[in-house]
């Protein structure tokens, strides 16, 4: 398959191993819609690739994902007639990240954050550098943590913790993560890509379906919690970006002061 169409994702392919690299580093890997766009179109090429037998997903620069990009925030604050958030792309996220058949491994080479972390946990394992962190601050900017994390988080670490981590917006550090099992394994940052570069490798080796088809009967579990959710807390976030104190939270930040929230 050619990858060559894609601008803001760098696909290299070598002895049945895809690395999927984010690459908007001068904004910190954050989501406009062509990244969107191009993640949900190259997780489902990958996905159909008979050369790929396991998959890498990382970031360039010094982030993995900061998430939504505030400038588009911004934008929508301009123009209330802009939309706010596309829902079938939302979900076709989500679905696209199941459903690659393939070992999907997440080397999380920098600060994952919002729906940066939600894609790295939505992964089969999640290796991450120790110098980055990991959380889901949409509460921060007066929004529902609706894209994912209110499906995965509470299936990684339980409710109690989940919802301390969405209800606070907090980042985590690696070891953080790693202790409450929130990721799998964590290693200094020069070792990230070797260390989940030789795990994809092993699992490219392996026994192609057997794999496969452990990962869809894992998946099956996921599956059925995202149809419980994920709607629900998607049409929640899209009603939160009406609210007055999501303005305030975006104005706030571009302002680089407090936010003063009214409830409204």
């Amino acid at each position: 398959m050619d990858y060559r169409r894609y601008q803001v994702i760098k696909v290299e392919k070598a002895q049945g191993v895809a690395t999927l690299t984010l690459n908007r580093p001068q904004a910190l890997n954050a989501f406009d819609s062509a990244l969107h766009t191009e993640l949900e179109d190259v997780l489902e090429e990958v996905a159909r690739d008979p050369e790929v037998n396991a998959v890498v997903l990382t970031g360039a620069g010094r982030a993995f994902c900061a998430g939504g990009d505030i400038r588009g925030m911004e934008a929508r604050l301009k123009d209330p007639s802009a939309p706010r958030i596309n829902m079938e792309g939302a979900r076709r996220l989500i679905n696209n990240l199941l459903g690659v058949e393939q070992p999907l491994i997440a080397a999380v080479n920098g600060d994952a954050v919002g729906l940066g972390a939600t894609v790295a946990l939505f992964c089969d394992v999640i290796y991450m550098a120790e110098t980055a962190r990991i959380g889901d601050p949409h509460v921060r900017v007066g929004l529902v943590a609706g894209d994912g994390g209110a499906v995965i988080w509470p299936l990684l670490v339980g409710p109690a913790r989940a919802k301390e981590m969405l209800l606070t917006g907090d980042l985590l550090s690696a070891k953080d993560a790693e202790r409450m099992g929130l990721v799998n394994r964590v290693v200094p940052a020069d070792q990230l890509m070797p260390t989940a570069m030789a795990l994809a490798a092993r699992l490219a080796k392996g026994p192609t379906k057997a794999l496969r088809w452990t990962k869809l009967a894992v998946n099956k579990w996921l599956r059925e919690q995202v149809n419980l959710v994920l709607d629900t807390s998607l049409g929640l976030e899209w009603v939160s970006m009406g609210l007055q104190d999501h303005q305030e939270a975006v104005r706030a930040f571009l302002e680089k002061r407090e936010p003063r929230y009214t409830g409204k």
